[in-house]
């Protein structure tokens, strides 16, 4: 596979919740990075819902179902970002490109001091552009 027309991004150990990632990331998916970007602010001012299946409860007054993942969906908007700054640096076409993307489990440090038996929630996202 040629490396030259590829562009990726990665967030190792970040502190969001991974339920949420791989929701905003089946949102961003085959999506150009501007239009990504745009819709992740939408959400951050609470104009738009992320569409989410599974463990989420049902909300009334959002079609559909979902959820505002603020906080997720600033971390996303900046990792893209820095997508688009290396697809720039590789010379793509930042208005062609397709977003493929993926939120894995990292490894969960325990809390220390009075909270000893909880866990930090930590995801691990990587971002590719074609």
């Amino acid at each position: 596979m040629e490396n030259t027309k590829i562009s990726t991004v990665k967030g190792n150990n970040v502190g969001i919740s991974t339920k949420q990632s791989v929701e905003i990331c089946r949102f961003l998916k085959n999506k150009k990075i501007e239009q990504a970007i745009n819709e992740l602010e939408e959400v951050v001012k609470m104009k738009r819902a992320v569409p989410m299946r599974g463990e989420f409860p049902h909300r009334k007054g959002i079609s559909g179902g979902g959820r505002y993942p603020v906080k997720a969906a600033a971390i996303f908007i900046k990792l893209l970002r820095s997508l688009e700054a290396n697809a720039n640096a590789k010379n793509l076409d930042t208005a062609n490109l397709i977003i493929m993307a993926k939120a894995d489990k990292a490894s969960r440090p325990q809390k220390s001091g009075k909270f000893s038996g909880r866990r930090f929630k930590r995801t691990h996202i990587t971002i590719i552009a074609k």
